[in-house]
């Protein structure tokens, strides 16, 4: 990508100095010679322009749909509606959990940037907040055992969020901060790959036992 960029630079370089060239022999009454530089030199400028515009739209595309991997999730089954949860993310050491349900949700404090901010590198920050589990029946819901625990220690640093409410001129560029969640089944020896995309929290079965468990959902 560099050496492209760099190509677009010499080629523009290439355009403006064409024009100058065609500028200085205008100047000494060269019409035709003028003529031939100043064309080739706006050719090479429109040329440069449209190639520009055409990766910057890409990078669009690449920015808004970048996704950032955030951890993963096993799982053993111990008893009915009862799991044994394996939590692995980049910031520390596998934490082990029992969670009650038919299925997980994973929560998150989500801070999401204006898109002329992804475009410059910024993208989506994230704090997990809790693990549970839920029932698919809301009666089940309603009366069986909860199981939550808290998340919010993985993520340790600069709260960017608190930063944000604090500090208005350093939040100009989010455009929103809410929290996200995602919740999909539980099954013995299933395994969930959790990711972050611009917009929220996504869950993407990573082994034949979470994509049964998805397909029979």
């Amino acid at each position: 990508m560099i050496v492209v960029y760099c190509t677009l630079a010499a080629l523009a370089a290439f355009g403006v100095l064409l024009l100058s060239h065609a500028t200085a022999r205008l100047r000494r009454r060269r019409v035709v010679t003028a003529s031939c530089s100043g064309a080739c030199g706006g050719l090479c400028l429109a040329l440069a322009a449209l190639a520009a515009a055409l990766l910057l739209n890409l990078h669009t595309y690449q920015r808004l749909s970048y996704e950032q991997p955030v951890a993963q999730l096993r799982f053993q089954a111990l008893a009915d509606q009862r799991f044994q949860a394996t939590l692995t993310t980049d910031t520390g050491t596998p934490r082990v959990f029992e969670l009650a349900g038919d299925e997980f949700q994973l929560d998150a404090r989500v801070l999401k940037w204006r898109a002329w901010a992804n475009l410059l590198g910024f993208d989506a920050l994230f704090r997990l907040e809790r693990l549970s589990g839920r029932y698919r029946d809301i009666a089940d819901e309603r009366d069986s055992p909860r199981s939550v625990v808290a998340l919010d220690d993985i993520e340790p640093g600069v709260n960017a969020f608190a930063l944000a409410r604090r500090i208005p001129d350093w939040a100009r560029p989010v455009d929103a901060r809410y929290g996200s969640a995602t919740y999909v089944p539980m099954a013995d020896r299933a395994t969930y790959d959790i990711a972050m995309t611009q917009s929220g929290l996504i869950a993407r079965p990573a082994n034949a036992a979470a994509r049964t468990a998805i397909n029979d959902w």
